[in-house]
């Protein structure tokens, strides 16, 4: 395989320059052959990232080079140089660090508060999720803290929430959105993430002329309503959908923001891997249910957030 390797010097003196370019070498995840000699598997993306920290030395009155190169073919040890190599891109360590912070923040569960714990998993799957950002080689490591994480995030999910509808397993019936108009939808009162993200896509895609009913118990659903996110419900979890991902599919709304916001409501809701706005949005959430008591309220409140995501989305494309 092909590497790309940089080496550079910068002044002493420059010690602002010298910084941002070590630390844009450490965000990258390459190895440090010895000082102002880093290595990198050779990609596209790390033949751009490597030319920029050059090109910044140089501006700071510094030298660069950057080389591409491969053990060579006709070398009987070529093979072991290279793995020699990959084993500097090792993050077994990394991977067991957080291991060892999640089996501390799983013995700790019953001493604090689950709202709290949750927030600290969101570190430690943050963390991961930097690591997998540079392990270029990863082993079951990798796949072992994966698996820890999504089992504790279900844990405390249904901790925090223990009326979350189960998984139901079926295929999705597609349905016409002329059929669902000026209906009464049905959930659970004090609505999250799944729930708020569904009403809101309800009235903005679907039944424009929509009206809730919050339950407190799944039990009060009218025979009329149509329910959604609990057990029983019209639209609810079905394999590993959440009631926002099967809302999409039975009605095919295949809008890209739409798919992007329902990548962030499926970590939220059921974990799996973390998209970059999903800290964000959890934190607003939270902040409008803890101060909003009135479940209409809340939902319009919540209605500006998906809208400005939507929006952002949108000019993203």
């Amino acid at each position: 395989m092909k590497w790309i390797l940089l080496i550079l010097s910068l002044p002493t003196s420059n010690a602002t320059a010298r910084m941002r370019v070590w630390r844009t070498i450490k965000s990258s995840g390459a190895a440090v052959l010895r000082d102002g000699v880093y290595l990198l598997p050779e990609t596209e993306a790390h033949q751009q990232l490597l030319a920029g920290i050059a090109q910044d030395v140089h501006l700071n009155q510094g030298t660069a080079q950057v080389f591409i190169t491969e053990p060579e073919k006709n070398l009987l040890d070529a093979h072991s140089q290279s793995q020699d190599l990959i084993s500097l891109f090792d993050r077994t360590t990394d991977y067991e660090n957080v291991l060892i912070d999640l089996t501390q923040l799983q013995q700790l569960l019953s001493q604090q508060q689950i709202a709290d714990s949750l927030k600290q998993l969101r570190k430690l799957r943050k963390t991961f999720a930097s690591i997998v950002a540079v392990d270029f080689f990863p082993n079951d490591k990798q796949i072992q803290l994966q698996d820890a994480l999504q089992s504790l995030e279900k844990t405390l999910h249904r901790q925090l929430f223990p009326d979350e509808p189960n998984t139901q397993t079926g295929e999705i019936k597609l349905l016409s959105i002329e059929d669902y108009q000026q209906r009464q939808w049905a959930t659970r009162k004090r609505p999250w993430v799944d729930r708020l993200a569904s009403a809101w896509l309800i009235q903005r895609f679907i039944d424009k002329e929509a009206s809730f009913l919050w339950l407190e118990s799944p039990a009060d659903c009218p025979p009329d309503a149509l329910g959604f996110d609990f057990d029983g419900a019209r639209f609810t979890h079905i394999d590993n959908l959440v009631s926002f991902e099967v809302l999409l599919a039975s009605f095919t709304l295949e809008q890209p923001e739409l798919k992007r916001l329902a990548a962030i409501i499926h970590y939220l809701d059921a974990g799996g891997f973390q998209p970059q706005e999903a800290s964000g949005l959890e934190q607003i959430l939270w902040g409008l249910r803890d101060s909003i008591n009135d479940d209409d309220q809340l939902l319009l409140a919540a209605t500006s957030i998906f809208d400005a995501l939507f929006l952002a989305f949108s000019n993203k494309e």
